[in-house]
């Protein structure tokens, strides 16, 4: 997947805390996950109804495991939700 460049974020009052009231994720912590390797990208065809939305595998700066989905909105990725990696979702992240 391209992602656009430079990745900006959309944040607001509704999508910026949710995922820390959720799941205690901080949305800098979702952020690090596009900007460290392995990364693994897939289209998120069940929720793509109105919009393209993806969903992503990756790793935070202090090395725990996310699945974020999210969508591409005037060049800015604005997350969906974002939570821990479950087991099955660690086993896809690994190969």
């Amino acid at each position: 997947m391209n992602l656009p460049t430079p990745i900006k974020f959309e944040w607001d009052i509704g999508n910026k805390d949710k995922n820390w009231i959720s799941h205690k994720i901080h949305y800098k912590e979702i952020e690090e996950v596009f900007f460290n390797k392995p990364i693994k990208f897939y289209i998120d065809d069940k929720h793509s109804i109105r919009e393209k939305r993806f969903l992503v595998y990756g790793k935070t700066n202090n090395d725990d495991k996310l699945t974020i989905i999210f969508t591409v909105r005037n060049k800015k990725l604005r997350v969906i939700s974002a939570r821990l990696q479950n087991k099955k979702e660690k086993k896809i992240y690994a190969k």
